[in-house]
Order: C-alpha cells, then sequence, then structure tokens
C-alpha cells in the first residue's frame, strides 16, 4: 500500500517537476545551429581580400565561401586574421566548361577546376565544395547531361575522399535537376558518401517550394544558400527578377523551410548569396535579415 505523500516530499517533486519544465523550455528555446556565411561575390565592397573578409566579419558573418581558383596564400592569411571560416568553396569552371559538355578537353577543364577547388576547399578548412553539375542546352540533352555528370563526378569521388572534402551539387537555372526527386536520383545514380547537395533555397522559388524539396533531399543536404525569391517580380522575359526582392520580403515561407530544415536535422553554414552586400551598410543588411530568418 502506497504511503501518504508527505509535505517535504510533494516540495521534492515539485521542484523536480519545474526544473525538468524550465530544462525542457531551454531545449525547446535553443536557436538553431546555422551558422551565417556568405559567397564571395556576394561581398561587394571594393578592396583586397582582407578587407572584403573583414567588412564581412564586421556584419556579423561567421564564414565566407571563397571562389576556387583565388591566390590561396591571399585566402589564408585572411581568414586566418580574420578568424572566419571558409564556409565551402565554389567551382570556378563550372559554368564555362561544364562537365555535361559534348567534347572531352571542355569536360577535362571543368573535372581539373572542380579537382582545384576541392584542393583549395582542403587548405581553407572547408568541408564541401560547390558544384554545378552540368547545362542542358540545345547541345545537350538531359539524359546526356545527367550520364556524363555521372561520369565525371564518379571520377573525382577518389580525389574527395582522399582529401576529405565533398562534392556539394548545387540546383540552379541550368534546365537540368528541376524537380526534387530528380536530385536524389542524380545522388542515387553517383552512389558515393561523397557527395551530397548544397541545396540553393532561392533557385527553386520559380518550380516548387523550397520546404518540399528540403524534405525530399533530407539529410544529403550538406549546405545551404539562402536567397530570397519573387515570383511576383518574374515577368516572361526576365523570370531572374524574382531575385530582386530582399531576404524576408519574397515569397519564400522562412517558417516553413525553417521547420522542414528542422525535421531533417539540418545544421551547419547557411550561406548568403543576395544582391544588396554592395556597402558595409549593406553587408550589415544581410546580417540581420538572415538572424531573423534563421529565428523563423
Amino acid at each position: 500500500m502506497s504511503q501518504p505523500l508527505s509535505r517535504r516530499h510533494f516540495v521534492q517533486t515539485l521542484s523536480a517537476a519545474t526544473v525538468g519544465l524550465a530544462v525542457g523550455a531551454t531545449a525547446a528555446a535553443k536557436p538553431r545551429e546555422i551558422q551565417k556565411a556568405i559567397m564571395w561575390s556576394t561581398i561587394g565592397v571594393k578592396g583586397t581580400v582582407i578587407e572584403k573578409m573583414k567588412a564581412a566579419q564586421a556584419a556579423g558573418f561567421l564564414g565566407v565561401e571563397p571562389m576556387g581558383a583565388m591566390n590561396r596564400e591571399d585566402v589564408v592569411a585572411a581568414l586566418k586574421e580574420t578568424g572566419l571560416k571558409a564556409a565551402s568553396v565554389c567551382c570556378h569552371t563550372h559554368w564555362a566548361k561544364p562537365l555535361s559538355a559534348a567534347d572531352e578537353p571542355t569536360r577535362k577543364i571543368g573535372y581539373d577546376g572542380l579537382v582545384l577547388s576541392l584542393q583549395d576547399a582542403k587548405a581553407y578548412g572547408a568541408t564541401s565544395v560547390l558544384l554545378v553539375p552540368g547545362v542542358v542546352n540545345d547541345k545537350v540533352t538531359y539524359d546526356d547531361c545527367f550520364k556524363r555528370c555521372v561520369a565525371e563526378i564518379q571520377k573525382a569521388v577518389p580525389v574527395a575522399k582522399d582529401l576529405g572534402v565533398k562534392i556539394a551539387i548545387e540546383n540552379v537555372w541550368n534546365n537540368f535537376v528541376t524537380k526534387p526527386q530528380q536530385a536524389v536520383d542524380l545522388l542515387d545514380a553517383i552512389n558515393s558518401e561523397w557527395v551530397g547537395w548544397h541545396f540553393d533555397i532561392g533557385n527553386v522559388g520559380r518550380y516548387s517550394p523550397a520546404q518540399e524539396w528540403i524534405l525530399v533531399i533530407g539529410k544529403r543536404i550538406l549546405k545551404l544558400h539562402i536567397k530570397e525569391f519573387d515570383t511576383r517580380k518574374m515577368t516572361a522575359t526576365s523570370p531572374g527578377a524574382g531575385f530582386g526582392a530582399k531576404f524576408l520580403e519574397g515569397d519564400n515561407n522562412w517558417p516553413a523551410i525553417m521547420a522542414a530544415l528542422d525535421k531533417i536535422g539540418y545544421s551547419g553554414w547557411g550561406i548568403a548569396e543576395q544582391g544588396g552586400g554592395g556597402t558595409p551598410e549593406g553587408l550589415k543588411d544581410l546580417s540581420d535579415r538572415m538572424t531573423k530568418i534563421f529565428a523563423s
């Protein structure tokens, strides 16, 4: 038979429950583990590598995304002096010399650019390289693009593994991978733990909601590009005008996007690729708006 609950025992039990609720509330209110970084080309202020990094640091960014083939010594020195981290490295050859090109010499230049970017990432302490996998156009069909990208990326996997740097495929307006399942199909075909996705939130705005992509690609998302999109600004001749909206002023449903990221357990870098960073004040505005986004 249970004994009557003493007043002292009651108080102790109530105190423990109160502490438990407080801990639970604290855990629920824990900020998302998404760190602010900025893509190199988004830093529009003029100056040297170190001057640009200092401007990003002053605005509140914790990391940057350098381009491949920059002066490696300059980047390493600037990272060390500012304390910024390399969130990622963006391959510098993937648009002009895509891995999907019909001719082998062009593909070779693209492959070599990817390898150099992987080496840069290793030198900077970055864990992945952003790669536009290929481009579909009047000379390259979707199927050809798919097959060539898979073959070239698989060739680069041993290099990535040896360096300890992953290849992160980005969704862009290249007429390739316009549906989330297509991203999964491409990753499945490559079939390597050293290849994942660099998800650009704004780039899918013209196709379907970003939160739907996040839930489909899931834990294969390695990095994020944070970008706004506004379908109301699009026109038939200028769909790119949709990128003209500031953070939090477009169509992106940021609370739903953040909830989707929470559901897949994403933590890591959120990298700004957004206009407006041409001045110190503009960079600060980007940073402040990203803070609000991550708290959505």
